[in-house]
C-alpha cells in the first residue's frame, strides 16, 4: 500500500475513534465532571511513560507553560459542557452541536488571531441558523437544555482550536498535550465540590474503568499520535474533510447501538445535513493551506 493511501485510512480510522468519544460518554455512569477529570489525569498519566517531554518540558518559560496551562482549562471546558450535553441529550444531538465549532472559529479565530475578519467566513454564522433551527425543532422540547449546553462546548471547541493553533507550533505536540490535560484535571477535581460532583474523585466500577481507559487511550492519545503521522502525508484539505466527518460517525454510531434515531425526527438530520454543508464550505476554500494540529475531541 502507497504511504499516501496508508495515511488516509489512518485519518479516516481516527475520525472513527473520535466519533466514539460521544459514544463512550454516553455509556459511562460517571457524571460529566468527574468523567472528565478521570479522563485527562489518565492521558496526562500515560504521556509521563515519555521520558523526552520531561527535557523538552524543561525547555519551556514559565509564561509559555502557563499559556499551554490556561488552554487546557479551556479543553476542560468543552468537555465538561460536552459531555453534560450527552447526559442531557444524547450522542446524536452533542456530536451536531459540535459541528457549530469551524462557524465559531470563522468569527474567533481573526479576534485571537488578530487579524481582519474576512467576509467569506462571516457569511458562514448566517448560513448556519437554518441548519440550528431545524436541529431544535427536530428534537425533543426536553433536550433544549443539552442542546445549549452542546452548543457552548462547540464554542469552547472554537476557542481551543484558535488558541492552540496561534502556540502550538512553539512546542512539541506531545509536552503541549501533556501541560493542557495535567492543567485540565487539576482545575476540574478542584472544582468537583462546586459543580456537584463527588469529592474526592468517586472511583469508577468495573464497566467504567474499562470505557474510561478506551477513552482516555484509545480515543484520546492513540488517534493523537496517529493523526499526527498522517498530517505529514496529506493535504489540509483531505485531512480537514475527514475529520468534518466525525458528527456523522458519531450520530452513524449511535443509531446502530442506541437506535437514537427514534428519539430524533426528520428536521433534525435536515438541520444537521445543513450544518454540515456550512462546515465544509471553508474546507474546501482553504484548499492548499498549511495543515494543522490535531483536535483535542
Amino acid at each position: 500500500m502507497r504511504p499516501d493511501t496508508r495515511a488516509r485510512w489512518q485519518i479516516h480510522f481516527c475520525v472513527v475513534l473520535w466519533g466514539f468519544t460521544a459514544i463512550l460518554g454516553k455509556l459511562i455512569t460517571l457524571d460529566a465532571p468527574t468523567l472528565v477529570a478521570w479522563r485527562m489525569s489518565i492521558v496526562a498519566g500515560a504521556l509521563l511513560l515519555a521520558p523526552p517531554m520531561w527535557k523538552r518540558l524543561a525547555s519551556l518559560s514559565p509564561r509559555l507553560i502557563a499559556i499551554y496551562a490556561g488552554i487546557g482549562v479551556v479543553v476542560a471546558l468543552h468537555w465538561l459542557t460536552f459531555y453534560a450535553a450527552i447526559k442531557l441529550a444524547n450522542a446524536s444531538v452533542a456530536a451536531s452541536c459540535l459541528a457549530l465549532c469551524p462557524v465559531f472559529l470563522a468569527l474567533l479565530e481573526p479576534w485571537i488571531a488578530k487579524r481582519s475578519h474576512r467576509p467569506a467566513e462571516l457569511w458562514l454564522g448566517i448560513l448556519v441558523v437554518p441548519g440550528v433551527v431545524l436541529v431544535v425543532g427536530g428534537t425533543p422540547d426536553a433536550m433544549n437544555g443539552g442542546i445549549a449546553i452542546g452548543i457552548l462546548s462547540a464554542f469552547f471547541v472554537a476557542i481551543f482550536g484558535a488558541l492552540n493553533k496561534r502556540f502550538i507550533h512553539r512546542a512539541d505536540a506531545l509536552t503541549v498535550t501533556w501541560i493542557e490535560m495535567t492543567a485540565g484535571a487539576l482545575c476540574v477535581t478542584a472544582a468537583l465540590p462546586l459543580l456537584g460532583s463527588p469529592y474526592p474523585v468517586a472511583l469508577p466500577g468495573t464497566s467504567d474503568t474499562l470505557y474510561l481507559l478506551a477513552l482516555a487511550l484509545g480515543c484520546t492519545l492513540l488517534p493523537f499520535v496517529m493523526a499526527l503521522q498522517a498530517l505529514k502525508l496529506l493535504s489540509a484539505f483531505e485531512t480537514q474533510l475527514a475529520v468534518n466527518l466525525e458528527p456523522v460517525y458519531t450520530i452513524l454510531l449511535a443509531m446502530l447501538l442506541f437506535g437514537e434515531q427514534r428519539e430524533l425526527g426528520l428536521g433534525f438530520y435536515a438541520g444537521v445535513a445543513i450544518i454540515l454543508a456550512v462546515v465544509f464550505l471553508p474546507t474546501l476554500r482553504n484548499r492548499g493551506r498549511p495543515e494543522v494540529s490535531p483536535r483535542a475531541d
